[in-house]
């Protein structure tokens, strides 16, 4: 019997186009999680939510509160023994309630990613334990809009961040090691977005993302059922706009704190799969989080998804 899956993180932070009111941190990320075993390819739709909440210290009447959707199709191929191509086609749905304009939403489709993984080792002990090592990178297509004009004064740090592209083809970089015993297994991966300038010289942050998460394969006649649980680490920089640093210009000493910031989640979930069919979802909590000096903070993330093995 085919094994669930095999390690497959690459970069995280769902496909929806993270980013809040006032902490700046950035749109066009990539959550990749957990995928079936395929051998040769795959395709799937997924679904990704994330709920953030803000209010200023220094006027808690101002507060927003953003919801961020997206409806992805991805699917990866298998070149051989070594190589493996994946790409991501997001639409994204970003809600906002605040208490000026009161309920907003701004829909389209996103910017798409294209990734290529080389496995730099991959070691077996006959039918009880496998270990494998991925490096990769990859590049992210502007295709999402970006309908702002990020030189006017008027413009905020919501507006940028309520765009469903970044308007800049961003660099990936990222590596993952799996091992593998019997039915228990541990994907450990780092990846690393550079983002770039776009058309209007702004820049959003790079970001850093570290995970590790654990699974546990319970196999019956016609189903495996994969609980798994883990952490993720994240640090998104500061955005830019003419090579220069972006402060916060609302709330707590205004002007003395850069956008992005860094938190720290826990993961749990489950992976269901029967012959070529994977049906998965998970959740995710932070553990320690700080954004804007502590006015943004991430309330959880999910993810659901159908994914077949052709």
């Amino acid at each position: 019997m085919k094994k669930l899956f095999i390690a497959a993180i690459l970069l995280i932070v769902v496909s929806v186009s993270y980013a809040c009111p006032i902490c700046g941190c950035g749109g066009g990320n990539l959550y990749m999680g957990l995928f079936p075993n395929f051998k040769s390819k795959f395709i799937g739709i997924r679904w990704n939510y994330a709920a953030y909440h803000t209010h200023l210290i220094n006027d808690p009447a101002q507060f927003s509160h953003n919801y961020y959707n997206s409806t992805e199709i991805w699917g990866g191929i298998n070149i051989g023994k070594r190589w493996q191509v994946l790409a991501f086609l997001p639409y994204h749905s970003n809600i906002q309630f605040d208490d000026d304009a009161g309920h907003t939403t701004k829909s389209g489709l996103g910017d798409i990613t294209l990734l290529g993984n080389y496995k730099l080792s991959d070691t077996r002990s006959g039918n009880t334990s496998s270990q494998q090592v991925w490096i990769g990178g990859g590049v992210k297509i502007p295709s999402g809009s970006f309908n702002v004009d990020a030189n006017n004064p008027s413009t905020t740090l919501a507006d940028i961040n309520a765009q469903i592209g970044t308007g800049s083809v961003d660099l990936f970089l990222n590596a993952r090691h799996s091992f593998q015993f019997k039915d228990f297994g541990i994907n450990t991966s780092a990846s690393y977005k550079l983002g770039m300038a776009n058309s209007q010289h702004y820049k959003y942050g790079n970001k850093l993302d570290i995970n590790s998460i654990a699974f546990y394969q319970l196999k019956t006649k016609r189903f495996i059922i994969a609980p798994n649980a883990g952490l993720a680490y994240e640090n998104t920089g500061g955005n830019r706009l003419n090579k220069q640093q972006i402060y916060l210009s609302d709330g707590l000493d205004a002007g003395s704190f850069t956008t992005g910031g860094h938190a720290l989640n826990c993961l749990a979930g489950v992976e269901v799969n029967f012959k070529k069919i994977t049906v998965g979802a998970n959740i995710q909590s932070p553990i320690s989080q700080q954004f804007a000096a502590g006015q943004t903070n991430l309330h959880m993330k999910a993810m659901v998804h159908v994914t077949f093995s052709l």
